[in-house]
């Protein structure tokens, strides 16, 4: 409306500029997410630690998970499970928004060869029939890690995320081709792939499967 000062676009913008800021904290200034630089030496005092990850209980691993994550630590002493699945949500936050707005740039750089040339396919097709995608996380209910593998160096985890969707895709003319603006839950199994000894700190997207 003219002459009524944009308060909702400047609310829009502290939002978005303080989402950006926490998705740095997790991920990072590089692309794709990553362990956290490890402190040069002493105790990390109860504050940094609590703002740094999340509680232990929020990791239980156990039998051949819990060993292979063992030997993941002893290729990478600085692999933290809790850093590890911050870090998966954030990207799983990017990568949903990112395939909903067709960013395939910052698709390209959180995703292997493989998984990318099937989501810019997609994309594509989307695009090709001026269908527009709305997807939104608006809670993560569970993150557990499901499996884990370590060949040679290259360590891989598969992540298990329980999520509260709005999933819904529209035509040019603004009718719903799918999906609806109600709430789903939404199971999804992602598995992320690093070669540990790398210098590349980042862990991409190697497959998906939704159950």
């Amino acid at each position: 409306m003219q002459g009524t000062f944009p308060f909702d676009l400047i609310l829009f913008g502290m939002v978005a500029a303080f989402l950006v800021l926490r998705l740095r904290s997790v991920l990072g200034k590089r692309q794709g997410f990553e362990r956290p630089p490890q402190a040069a030496s002493g105790p990390v005092p109860a504050s940094r630690q609590e703002a740094a990850a999340p509680p232990a209980t929020k990791v239980p691993l156990s039998g051949p998970v819990a060993q292979t994550v063992s030997r993941i630590r002893a290729v990478d002493p600085g692999f933290d499970p809790a850093h590890f699945l911050a870090g998966a949500e954030g990207a799983f936050r990017m990568i949903v928004g990112g395939f909903a707005a067709g960013d395939r740039a910052t698709l390209r750089n959180l995703l292997a060869d493989e998984v990318y040339g099937g989501f810019e396919q997609a994309i594509s097709e989307r695009e090709s029939q001026g269908h527009s995608q709305r997807t939104e996380v608006r809670n993560i209910q569970a993150m557990t890690v499901e499996d884990a593998s370590l060949s040679g160096t290259v360590a891989t985890i598969t992540v298990r995320f329980v999520t509260d969707q709005v999933n819904m895709t529209t035509a040019s003319s603004g009718e719903i081709v799918s999906g609806s603006d109600a709430i789903t839950e939404l199971t999804d199994v992602w598995t992320f792939q690093r070669d540990l000894k790398s210098s590349d700190p980042a862990w991409r997207l190697v497959a998906t499967r939704s159950l």
